[in-house]
């Protein structure tokens, strides 16, 4: 319609006769075309009035169907689902009449096997006194349920003539009597050390259900064996065997393998008859037998030992040699003793009052004993542990909490391990006041190359040999003790002694009795000034790698077999959770610590040694090689012979000054101090020499510049000759700039603005330097 009034607007907006017929045209067309679409829709109207009266048809159709199904399922169905549901409740009801005919059948059943226990019980102990049926029988009593045993069909039907009481009273009473017999029975077999009724009797304590009553007369049976075993060991011996320095030593350790030695054997007894895990109950009762018996081991030890004396006088004892040693020196007229600090001042003498051979003793003894525990507590957690997988545990072995509780534990760490701790740290301090004491240098040293040295190297003093045998001793000493609580008292102690008094007795010999000062300015240090401090170097070096080795001996691991990483033996030792790794870690910190310090003092020794003795030396050695050599030689100036004669001048002359200088050194000092003073030496050198050569600005031509590079090759050979070919890295700035020197003006234009290394050669100057260089070449 829309479009038919647009249509009949543009009728009437025509203004020709042409577009009126053209408009007309189109209406027209309009017309057609609304005809047609009308014509269709009528077509249409007869196939769909059809479509809709089969639609009715199948709807009655479909009405008729579902009133005949509701018919049929009203009719036939319910009939067969009423009788689906009858028959369901008919099984129903069978299955359970069934289970009640079953249940009923098991508690008859029931009740005659508990009639049948309760009359075995009362006929095995009448006449016969057959215990183990007897016993059997309450076993098999046990079995019925509570339920059946205290019902009133029980009560009713068990009872007989014989046997009037209900069951439950009757099994009671007979559980009771036969508990108290079968104790009496033990008890007298224990007293006279049959075994074999031991045994029988322990094995019936089960079967009557009085498990705790047989574990702990079983328990006390043994813990009588361990005692009265303790008590035979400890007063047969002799009051001289006493003295003996591990006496009771071997008393524990003897406590502690019976002990083992009982578990070990009763175990299979134990949890055959008992079930497993049951076997704890009678080591926690042996534990405090042991907690008796060691109480008594170590308080007699520490009584006889008179161990709280001996710590009085460890604490009261002043250490005034190392005291004095710290103190600032006091001027003297003569000239002091080697090993002592100070002429003034009035020591007491050092070997009164500690008896240090007794402490030594004392602390073997100790180290026995807490090794031997530790060993006692493994084995003890290894059976008391859980039994899971052990790639399940990744937290180590656990101590029982009976153990960790126990008297005998706190004593350990009482009466053994806290005094042990205080003599050990006393022990090594001593030691290290007594090797210092004791110092001695070694014999007829010179730096006189053409005299032979009167001792054997590593030229160090006794005290270095002395202090680190004790390290080993004490730290093989502390590792067997396999106690955590030791080795982290000892080991910080060791470390801390050795970092302040041991390195700082070397420093203050260092700074106040060898320091290599000139006597007279301008001159060098005397040569005994200069002997002592390179053997004091010495000692440090030495020292170090001591501590090195002695620490990787103790960690015994990171060795390889066939590629295995072979276990560490602290492993063994400290079982215990992670206590293998904080000993590790702990040895390793010292080591670390102990390498720091010497290192540090190493270091600012070698630096002395380099300024005072080997610096001053350097550039005269250098100026009397180059006496007289010229640089800016002509061809006619060139003689044949004389070139042969003066060929290799300023090598031999270097050589010649140098090994004066060098070797009586490198004799005395270790490769490795050695080689720490050479590189200072060589840098030192390398820095003359590269001003050695642009002295000779201007006085250097093509010929004189091949001749310094020959000389100066000579040189870095000689220095170098005997030692690391790296050591020359530190004149590669020399050798380049008698390269440059040597180059033809094409040659020197490729390499003259070269930053990347394009030419082959990795410069150590900048492209100006290099230019100056070049410029020291006449033109």
């Amino acid at each position: 319609m829309a479009v038919e009034v647009d249509d009949a607007q543009d009728v009437f907006a025509a203004a020709s006769v042409a577009q009126i017929h053209e408009a007309l045209g189109q209406l027209h067309d309009q017309e057609a075309s609304v005809t047609q679409r009308l014509n269709a829709l009528i077509a249409s109207q007869k196939d769909l009035s059809r479509e809709l009266g089969r639609l009715d048809l199948l709807r009655a159709r479909l009405g008729t169907q579902a009133v005949n199904t509701r018919a049929i399922s009203n009719g036939m169905l319910s009939d067969a689902a009423s009788t689906a549901n009858r028959i369901s409740s008919a099984v129903k009801r069978l299955d359970q009449e069934q289970s009640n005919v079953k249940a009923t059948l098991d508690v008859v059943e029931q009740v005659a096997e508990l009639k049948a226990c309760v009359l075995g019980v009362h006929g095995s102990m009448g006449a016969p006194q057959d215990w183990e049926t007897a016993a059997a029988y309450l076993s098999r009593a046990a079995k019925v349920p509570d339920a059946v045993v205290d019902g009133s069909f029980a009560e009713e039907m068990v009872p007989t003539a014989e046997v009037p009481d209900p069951p439950r009273v009757t099994l009671d009473a007979a559980a009771e009597s036969l508990c108290g017999l079968f104790l009496r029975e033990f008890e007298k077999a224990a007293g006279e050390g049959d075994g074999s009724k031991v045994t029988r009797f322990f094995k019936l304590f089960p079967l009557i259900g009085r498990t705790d009553v047989g574990l702990d007369a079983y328990g006390r049976y043994v813990c009588q064996g361990v005692a009265s075993r303790a008590r035979a060991n400890f007063n047969s011996a002799a009051p001289a065997q006493r003295n003996e320095g591990f006496f009771y030593g071997n008393i524990i350790t003897k406590l502690f393998e019976h002990i083992a030695q009982i578990v070990d054997g009763h175990e299979p007894l134990v949890e055959r008859h008992y079930g497993r895990g049951m076997m704890q109950k009678v080591i926690e009762r042996l534990q405090i037998e042991a907690d008796v018996q060691g109480g008594i081991v170590l308080d007699t030890w520490h009584e006889e030992r008179h161990i709280d004396r001996k710590l009085t006088e460890i604490k009261s004892y002043a250490f005034s040699f190392l005291v004095q040693s710290f103190l600032p020196a006091k001027p003297t007229n003569g000239t002091p003793r080697s090993s002592s600090p100070a002429n003034g001042g009035v020591r007491t003498s050092e070997d009164q009052g500690v008896d240090m051979k007794e402490i030594d003793s004392l602390l073997g003894e100790g180290a026995l004993i807490l090794g031997r525990y530790a060993l006692y507590a493994r084995f003890l957690s290894d059976k008391c542990a859980p039994s899971e997988p052990e790639d399940r545990i990744d937290y180590g072995l656990v101590m029982p909490n009976f153990l960790a509780t126990s008297n005998l534990h706190k004593k350990v760490s009482s009466h053994l391990i806290d005094p042990f701790n205080a003599m050990t740290t006393f022990f090594f301090r001593r030691s290290v006041e007594k090797a210092f004491q004791l110092d001695e240098s070694p014999s007829d040293l010179t730096l006189n190359p053409s005299k032979p040295l009167g001792s054997n190297p590593p030229f160090i003093t006794s005290a270095v040999d002395d202090v680190m045998y004790i390290v080993n001793q004490v730290l093989q000493r502390t590792l067997a003790t396999s106690q955590r609580a030791v080795v982290s008292s000892v080991v910080p102690a060791v470390s801390h002694i050795l970092g302040s008094e041991f390195i700082g007795m070397i420093q203050r010999k260092m700074r106040d009795e060898s320091y290599p000062k000139p006597v007279i300015q301008g001159g060098l240090p005397p040569e005994d000034k200069v002997i002592a401090f390179l053997v004091l170097i010495n000692n440090l070096d030495i020292a170090n790698d001591y501590v090195k080795r002695i620490v990787h001996q103790q960690l015994g691991s990171q060795a390889q077999n066939g590629g295995e990483i072979i276990k560490s033996p602290l492993h063994d030792l400290f079982p215990f959770g992670h206590d293998a790794t904080f000993v590790e870690n702990t040895l390793k910190s010292m080591e670390k610590a102990f390498a720091s310090k010497s290192g540090d003092l190493l270091n600012d020794g070698i630096t002395v040694l380099f300024t005072n003795v080997l610096k001053p030396r350097i550039r005269p050695i250098l100026a009397e090689a180059f006496r007289d050599i010229k640089y800016d030689i002509e061809e006619d100036d060139i003689n044949g012979d004389d070139e042969e004669e003066d060929v290799d001048v300023v090598k031999s002359r270097f050589d010649r000054g140098w090994g004066i200088v060098i070797r009586p050194i490198k004799r005395i000092l270790t490769s490795a101090n050695f080689d720490r003073l050479l590189s200072l030496g060589l840098n030192y050198l390398a820095s003359a020499l590269e001003k050695r050569i642009r002295s000779y600005y201007g006085r250097v031509n093509e010929l004189g510049a091949v001749r310094l590079e020959r000389d100066v090759a000579g040189i870095i050979a000689a220095a170098t000759s005997g030692g690391a070919y790296s050591l020359r890295d530190a004149f590669q700035k020399c050798t380049q700039m008698t390269l440059i020197l040597n180059m033809e003006d094409d040659e020197f234009e490729d390499v003259a603005d070269d930053t990347t290394g394009d030419s082959g050669i990795s410069w150590v100057m900048d492209a100006e330097e290099r230019k100056r260089v070049r410029a020291i070449v006449k033109g």
